[in-house]
């Protein structure tokens, strides 16, 4: 399948989940793929509202690109949800402002705290939500699909991205002018948290700056593990 045909099959499952999945919200992290869906889903003027995870440890850089988003795209703006300050105290008090670095059970904790709480607020009373995921990503990711069910949260999740290129989403992005975070010019493909994140060097896999500490197969906050 070509590019074209890959634009336009996106185009039309959200055009598809705006229409028969209400409501429905996109999750944007603002990573490149996310931009592209951000782009695709005010260009259409669909009507799906998105929402964004604040962890409290984002780079500036992103809080950059959350501020041009609202900028640029004034017709479909973004809510941020943000951790629950007494749980974030706690876990802090008790494993230390960077504890996450312990262990894979200390940072999977620490990522239940900051991302999948406040997600389970965010979708709460929807039908549908949307992601900019993608099958070459991660081993983790390999096996998901345009669409599935997800049966922690209750509702349908859609991929559009799932079988794009890294390629095409970057050759999307240069040809619509969308806005992205400046640490992908320098070599972060995949932006988390700043303490989670770094750049990577040439021939490493694009999510090797993700938790860098841990083995691929844990590399997963637990916002997108197929449950089977």
């Amino acid at each position: 399948m070509n590019f074209e045909q890959k634009l336009s099959e996106t185009i039309d499952l959200l055009k598809k989940i705006a229409a028969e999945y209400q409501p429905a919200v996109f999750a944007n992290s603002f990573g490149a793929e996310d931009m592209v869906i951000t782009d695709l889903i005010a260009k259409h003027g669909l009507n799906i509202k998105s929402f964004s995870l604040d962890t409290g440890r984002l780079p500036a850089e992103t809080y950059d690109l959350m501020q041009k988003v609202e900028e640029t795209y004034t017709t479909h703006p973004v809510q941020v949800f943000f951790p629950n300050t007494a749980a974030t105290e706690a876990w802090v008090k008790e494993n230390g402002i960077n504890g996450f670095y312990n262990s894979v059970e200390q940072r999977k904790a620490c990522c239940g705290i900051r991302k999948m709480e406040p997600l389970r607020r965010a979708l709460t009373g929807q039908k549908a939500w949307i992601t900019g995921l993608r099958r070459e990503q991660s081993p983790t990711r390999k096996d998901l699909g345009y669409q599935e069910f997800d049966k922690d949260n209750g509702l349908e999740k859609f991929n559009p991205l799932i079988e794009w290129t890294e390629k095409e989403v970057w050759a999307y992005i240069k040809e619509n002018n969308v806005p992205y975070n400046a640490l992908h010019d320098k070599f972060y493909p995949s932006i988390g948290c700043a303490p989670c994140t770094r750049s990577i060097a040439m021939g490493e896999d694009i999510r090797a700056g993700r938790w860098w500490w841990e083995n691929p197969e844990n590399k997963e906050c637990g916002l997108h593990v197929k449950k089977i």
